[in-house]
């Protein structure tokens, strides 16, 4: 491994937390530097592993430090978090080369005076590497105090500790371990078949010849999942074929029961994967109006819809609080921008971004677009609104407030038989990871009652 590839791991990290960047975002910023797609494959698998693991490496270097974690410099923290990480989870490097390594990080970073405390961290942990005491799993967890359990969670499983203590009330301890687990696997890659061009099946035909092999998905109907070989080294990748998208986010568009000739308008598109499983859905045929409030998003629509060749979109850019349409819209999707707390496997940036307070944040700006929706739909018609967190605050708590103040709306059940088990007493559909082996989803479908 290069010194390259870590330089690289390290900038994108400190861009995370200095810029406030999303992973995304900083990796875009980073990756092109390397020219190897080999080392941008180690990069990223190095990012990412430092903040799922984040926690529990946090605690294996504080066992191994002389100094307490918020006395040492921010960027020799990141350093000592992606070493930790190689020493711990990738045997491929040995472990005197990654200690070297990042002292000349250190160095080429102005910090050559560090470079004695790097090497004793690391060297430390290297050789007490068996022997660390990280908190075990309980045996008994119903007669465990559950601080125990929550040190268990929040350092071993490496997630934040308020978040895991919502989930033990919520769900329990035993189904918020799975969680944990879920969120610390390799997310497999999902694809949504492009259907105005391959059906489902002959689509996994071809990606075979290909070398690609795939399974269905249990949930989505157009999904398909790889089980080994990169699709978008197949010639089949520049056809418009298929698109990356999780099989939640699919199932979100999945539910909106769009026909030929509905006019739909999506009010927080980007990027623009719900809106296309909509079109297909339409057979391409009728109007769906994507919009977003930022003008690289609109750019990143309008590029996505013309890759794909969908004729039946049209990207505009506003802010979907102040919605000009007069209601005759079938449906308004709001896709409100959210916590992103159920997505914390594919963005485990995500689980050190966010805190209990931001909720009400987000909650406050939910309501807004889910309001301003009403502007836009017409009588009879359907809103559906959805976010990618696990949250009651930015769910069904939004859901109900709306309500109660909308009397003319109704939560409608929705009607795709597949995803019946994915739909509670209330109506809401939900995907949880320990039951459903799915990112958490929330989405609930409501209905105008006056014709």
């Amino acid at each position: 491994m290069s010194s390259t590839v870590r330089h690289a791991a390290l900038e994108i990290l400190r861009r995370i937390q200095t810029q406030r960047l999303d992973l995304a975002n900083a990796q875009a910023q980073i990756r092109p530097r390397l020219i190897d797609k080999r080392d941008r494959a180690l990069a990223t698998e190095i990012v990412i592993g430092t903040l799922r693991w984040r926690a529990k490496l946090d605690f294996i270097i504080q066992k191994a430090s002389s100094r307490p974690l918020n006395r040492i410099d921010a960027d020799l923290l990141d350093l000592l978090r992606l070493s930790a990480y190689q020493l711990l989870h990738l045997d491929r490097v040995p472990a005197h080369a990654v200690v070297y390594e990042a002292v000349n990080l250190a160095a080429q970073l102005g910090k050559k005076s560090a470079s004695p405390f790097i090497n004793a961290v690391l060297r430390t942990i290297d050789r007490e590497m068996e022997s660390q005491q990280l908190p075990a799993r309980p045996t008994d967890l119903q007669q465990t105090d559950q601080n125990i359990i929550l040190d268990y969670l929040s350092i071993t499983q490496s997630h934040p500790r308020w978040l895991m203590e919502r989930w033990c009330d919520r769900y329990g301890a035993d189904a918020t371990i799975m969680w944990t687990v879920f969120n610390n696997a390799v997310a497999p890659t999902a694809l949504r078949v492009n259907t105005l061009k391959r059906s489902t099946s002959r689509l996994a035909e071809e990606l075979l010849a290909c070398g690609i092999e795939t399974r269905p998905s249990m949930w989505s109907p157009h999904a398909l999942i790889i089980t080994r070989g990169n699709p978008h080294d197949s010639p089949l990748a520049s056809q418009g074929l298929f698109w990356l998208q999780d099989e939640a986010s699919q199932l979100i568009g999945e539910l909106v029961a769009a026909k030929q000739g509905d006019q739909i308008l999506d009010t927080c598109a980007a990027p623009g994967g719900k809106a296309l499983v909509i079109a297909t859905h339409m057979e391409d045929r009728g109007l769906v109006i994507t919009a977003d409030v930022r003008r690289a998003r609109t750019r990143l629509l309008s590029s996505k819809f013309e890759q794909y060749r969908i004729q039946s979109t049209r990207v505009v850019r506003l802010d979907g609080r102040s919605l000009p349409f007069p209601r005759v819209m079938q449906w308004v999707v709001v896709d409100a921008p959210c916590s992103g707390l159920g997505t914390l496997r594919r963005d485990p940036d995500i689980r050190w971004k966010r805190t209990a307070e931001d909720l009400a944040s987000f909650a406050k700006l939910q309501a807004e677009l889910l309001q301003e929706a009403t502007r836009a739909v017409e009588s009879g018609g359907r809103i559906l609104y959805s976010t990618c967190s696990s949250e009651p605050e930015e769910n069904e708590h939004v859901v109900r407030q709306f309500l109660a103040k909308n009397p003319r709306f109704a939560i409608e059940r929705p009607a795709n038989p597949q995803i019946g088990p994915l739909i509670d007493e209330e109506g809401f559909f939900r995907t949880l990871p320990h039951r459903d082996g799915l990112e958490a989803f929330f989405a609930a479908q409501l209905k105008d009652q006056i014709p």
